[in-house]
């Protein structure tokens, strides 16, 4: 991949994160549960747009 491109598939995976209120808002606290929440967000993305 492209370094161009690359900044664009992590632009636009950053994007679909914050579309998840928990992960905009920064609504955890705690590192490690704000890390959990970006996981779980990360595999609700991942299931719901299974090829990218």
């Amino acid at each position: 991949m492209a370094p161009a491109a690359s900044r664009a598939a992590v632009e636009h995976c950053v994007n679909k994160l914050r579309q998840h209120r928990a992960v905009a808002t920064r609504y955890d606290k705690r590192d490690r549960i704000y890390q959990g929440t970006i996981g779980v967000a990360s595999i609700r993305i991942r299931l719901r747009y299974p090829v990218m």
